[in-house]
């Protein structure tokens, strides 16, 4: 039987909410499962700049027993009341360097919670197509990088994607990001195969992906010089202890 156009419009508007509401309900129902999700992904990360994870390692329990973190401004002073973990990086980028708030991972030691082994800044940046981000780790020296671990939202498969790969990630391993009283930060060069083992302040480059390890250079330069005034104090700090 031939239905009227009204019976159609009708019946297709109602079938149109009920499925807008399901997906509703559905999407609310889910968004805390997902915000746990990103919450335990982003503290893998960070973990994972300073160590090797395995699939039956308890993430949580770990970041628990062995962060500490907080939150500073430009200025290298800790903003009271914040929680480093509900700081949107992201949304921090958007602002001009000096306004920011930068969030500080301290990785302590496992059996000695007073020791400061490793602390892990976020940085965030635009590479060929899309936002890159990461996570970079110092020594206690502050100087020495510990680890890195860098991510993309829509770099190009097999060419500038690849900073998501441990291969070039584990080419930042051991470089300086000072070269006297001065943060010189590690520049990614263009290129690739040539040796900078004995060049503190360089890496190789990735073939084919030099915007975005132009991109990465330019990430690392402006967020480590965001973290520079904490990272002085901090050094300046255990230089006089040490003396």
């Amino acid at each position: 039987m031939q239905q009227s156009n009204f019976y159609i419009i009708t019946y297709t508007a109602a079938l149109t909410v009920i499925c807008g509401l399901l997906l509703s309900v559905t999407a609310t129902g889910l968004k805390s499962k997902q915000q746990e999700n990103i919450a335990l992904e982003q503290k893998k990360n960070i973990l994972a700049s300073v160590m090797k994870l395995r699939n039956t390692d308890d993430v949580r329990a770990i970041y628990e027993k062995r962060v500490k973190s907080y939150v500073i401004d430009f200025e290298g002073e800790v903003k009271q009341g914040m929680k480093a973990e509900e700081v949107s990086v992201a949304n921090e980028y958007k602002k001009p360097k000096v306004e920011r708030l930068y969030p500080v991972y301290e990785i302590v030691a496992e059996n000695n919670p007073n020791k400061t082994e490793y602390y892990v800044f976020p940085v965030y940046g635009f590479g060929l197509w899309d936002n890159i981000w990461g996570f970079v780790a110092l020594e206690n020296d502050l100087n020495t990088i510990k680890g890195v671990k860098f991510d993309h939202k829509g770099e190009t498969p097999g060419l500038g994607a690849r900073i998501a790969t441990e291969e070039i990630q584990a080419r930042y391993v051991g470089k300086k990001i000072f070269e006297g009283d001065s943060i010189v930060s590690v520049v990614m060069q263009k290129g690739e195969g040539q040796d900078y083992s004995n060049n503190p302040h360089q890496v190789d480059g990735m073939s084919g992906a030099t915007i975005t390890g132009k991109g990465l250079n330019a990430m690392l330069a402006e967020y480590l010089s965001g973290y520079q005034n904490f990272i002085k104090s901090k050094r300046g700090n255990k230089m006089s202890f040490n003396q």
